[in-house]
């Protein structure tokens, strides 16, 4: 609803009021038309100022909303009612003006900001485009180039750039609103022609379809298959190029195919499950958070590799005090020197000062004394990591919590080195910690409610997408990682080349294919994992490799490149080759070519040709089948979960909704033929054998993925 009151003898104001965004929802609508009548109609009122309650002007629009049919005022004549007024219209923006919020305050004469104040038109990250006018009124308010910028990537910016782009008028660090009716009582009776942003032409800009052309290329690259960004281009060519009233027409039109495009399905699913793992559900139905969180004051690190590093800058940044603890003298001082400039490169970022009085290091584990929580970043070895939490259990106060961030070991094991394992929970960071917006918080039998709800709310606070998952081998996303990964091998086996494999994938929309995704973080990482699971075999190297390992399929051409020093783009070699040591640009390697040639000779393999659609189905439904493994084995409380977690910490692309959500979109009954069919093919690769959950849940008519929760449900009931 919107609440109208007369204020100055002769301000109409008008406040915004749904929480807790005071989102534009039908009831809403109708308050602005309804006030902005009565305002406009009243003879004592010479301006009208509008606001949000709570110190925030408008989230945009109702995103609940999307999915049924709309009712109320449409937005856009209520803009243009709003423009058309002849009484000065000033738009007091506290808190944020996002997307249809922003594209009210455009349809303003005036607009006055809170210097903490926050504005964009972030659309194009729902798989839409700013269609209540913003792609038309924007370009003509700050220029073409500005507001590409702005509409194609969806960022926010502060009030002080937006003054600077000319997005709004005055910037104040003072009461919004009374700093919006004092100006509004300042233009009561001024001509309100040069106001109207519909009224004017764009900004002149040389060579305009150059500027387009340059543009579309940037956005096609980084869009990586997502249609939204590219719609945006068009909307904004529009506005440079069309009377007002036909750029409209060809942003309705525009937005008339992306609203019910799978894509946006896709990204607005995604935004409701960041929200749905954010309440901390288990898969018996119990929620995380009934239990209140311990409060933190104090945090330690234990080992300060890359990993620790991270993980100290991202516990500083929250406002913890850290104790970072590094044995080796060296170590220490390198990760002392790398930490301080993560701090200081952060804060220059945030516009804050560097947290560096935060962090006090020391080489002595006593110095976790007194801490409320430790996370355990030492080598992934689970012997190291034992011994590290006997010290832990004898250092430090009672009620300590211990995390342990792991990518792939057993948190019940670590537990149970301690004397209070309900104390005990894994902290599973992606590399770099402090950027990287996924956390698995792990829990165990034993793990305490408490103890899982701290750790959630900690990852809260760090800005991640915390999401609760149960203990196993490599735990949701490593667990589903790798069928994907040894899809790939074989692929390789039969005849593809890694560019084929990689490339199939990035056209999918991941930033990174496989291979060089496992150049980058390294191929004797997985060797290291290979080896401690026993499927490494000694001569591999002098060609008395087998293919079969523990009775399945395996492809040791991983372990190959290792023994011959090929670790990726850290020696310059590994599935591509590189100019030189820590380069990034892949290139192909024809040796890398010659060795497969001469791998499968040796091994009776005939080389085949191999499309992309094959490349994407094996790789992708085998890691999709595991995921319906982790949904019936209880590791994961939902479809959600797993795709916030692919697509926060995976490179899953988010046009696509992840892959539970994919396999929704193909149909479940399409993905089992497929598997059914490769599973013939490939009989000795169990992870082809298609999941009996994902059998069920075809044969009870492909319930829609909303659905799937009460399926499994009733399904495990009847056990």
């Amino acid at each position: 609803m919107a609440e109208y009151n007369l204020v100055s003898e002769c301000v109409g104001l008008i406040t915004l009021r749904n929480p807790p965004v005071n989102a534009l929802s039908a009831a809403v609508r109708q308050g602005i038309v309804d006030t902005v009548q009565r305002a406009l109609s009243d003879p004592n009122v010479k301006s009208v100022v509008i606001c949000g309650q709570n110190g925030i002007f408008c989230g945009g629009a109702d995103i609940k909303e999307f999915g049924s049919k709309m009712t109320g005022p449409p937005l856009i004549p209520m803009f243009h009612a709003i423009e058309s007024a002849n009484k000065p219209v000033v738009a007091a923006i506290e808190g944020s003006a996002l997307g249809g919020g922003l594209e009210l305050a455009l349809g303003c004469h005036y607009r006055i900001a809170h210097s903490k104040a926050r504005l964009g038109l972030p659309e194009v990250t729902l798989g839409l485009l700013p269609a209540a006018g913003g792609s038309q009124r924007l370009p003509r308010l700050i220029g073409v180039p500005a507001a590409l910028s702005l509409i194609t990537t969806g960022r926010h910016v502060t009030a002080a750039e937006a003054l600077q782009l000319g997005i709004v008028d005055q910037v104040t660090d003072h009461n919004t609103v009374d700093a919006a009716v004092k100006f509004a009582l300042s233009v009561a009776g001024r001509s309100l022609g040069p106001r109207r942003i519909s009224a004017h032409p764009c900004p002149q800009q040389p060579d305009l379809d150059a500027l387009f052309e340059e543009v579309m290329q940037k956005v096609r690259q980084s869009a990586r298959g997502a249609i939204a960004p590219i719609a945006c281009v068009q909307a904004v060519r529009a506005a440079a190029t069309l009377p007002y009233a036909q750029g409209m027409e060809r942003e309705r039109e525009l937005m008339a195919t992306l609203f019910t495009s799978g894509q946006a399905r896709a990204l607005q699913y995604c935004f409701f499950a960041e929200r749905a793992v954010g309440r901390w559900r288990m898969p018996s139905g119990a929620r995380w958070d009934t239990s209140k969180p311990r409060p933190l004051h104090k945090a330690a690190v234990i080992g300060l590799g890359i990993m620790g590093r991270g993980i100290t800058v991202a516990l500083a940044q929250t406002g913890l005090s850290v104790i970072a603890v590094e044995t080796q003298e060296k170590q220490l001082m390198e990760a002392k020197q790398a930490i301080s400039g993560m701090l200081e490169r952060g804060a220059k970022r945030r516009g804050v000062a560097p947290a560096l009085d935060r962090v006090i290091y020391s080489q002595n584990i006593q110095a976790v004394a007194d801490v409320d929580l430790v996370i355990e970043a030492v080598f992934e070895d689970i012997a190291l990591k034992t011994k590290v939490f006997q010290q832990l259990s004898a250092v430090c106060k009672p009620g300590t919590l211990l995390c342990t961030n792991t990518s792939a070991l057993d948190v019940d094991q670590l537990a149970s080195e301690t004397p209070n394992p309900e104390l005990v929970v894994g902290m599973h960071f992606f590399a770099p910690a402090h950027v990287m917006k996924l956390l698995e918080v792990v829990y165990g039998p034993r793990s305490s409610p408490q103890a899982v709800a701290t750790a959630m709310q900690l990852g809260k606070k760090m800005g991640k997408a915390s999401v609760a998952v149960g203990n196993c081998r490599g735990f949701v996303g490593n667990r589903m990682l790798k069928p994907y990964i040894e899809e790939a091998f074989f692929l390789l086996e039969e005849g593809a080349t890694p560019e084929l494999v990689d490339q199939a994938l990035e056209e999918f929309g991941f930033a990174m294919g496989v291979f060089r995704m496992s150049d980058l973080s390294g191929l004797d990482v997985g060797w290291r994992i290979r080896k401690g699971e026993g499927l490494v075999e000694p001569g591999t190297a002098s060609g008395r490799s087998t293919r079969i390992r523990q009775g399945r399929r395996y492809s040791p051409l991983g372990d190959l490149l290792c023994e011959e020093g090929r670790f990726g783009q850290k020696t310059g070699r590994g599935w591509y080759q590189y100019d030189k040591p820590g380069s990034r640009v892949a290139r192909s390697d024809p040796w890398l070519h010659s060795f497969l040639g001469a791998y499968r000779a040796q091994h009776g393999l005939v080389a085949r040709r191999i499309d992309h659609q094959e490349v994407l189905e094996r790789c992708l439904y085998a890691l999709i089948n595991e995921g319906f493994h982790i949904l019936d084995d209880g590791i994961a409380a939902g479809p959600e979960d797993i795709d916030v977690i692919y697509v926060s910490g995976y490179g899953w692309p988010r046009h696509r909704g992840g892959p539970m959500f994919y396999a929704n979109m193909v149909g479940l009954a399409k993905v089992l033929e497929r598997l059914e069919h490769y599973q013939q093919l490939h009989p000795e690769v169990p992870h082809l054998q298609p999941s009996s959950l994902l059998r069920k849940l075809v044969a009870s008519g492909s319930p829609p993925i909303h659905k799937w929760g009460e399926a499994i449900k009733k399904l495990h009931s009847q056990l």
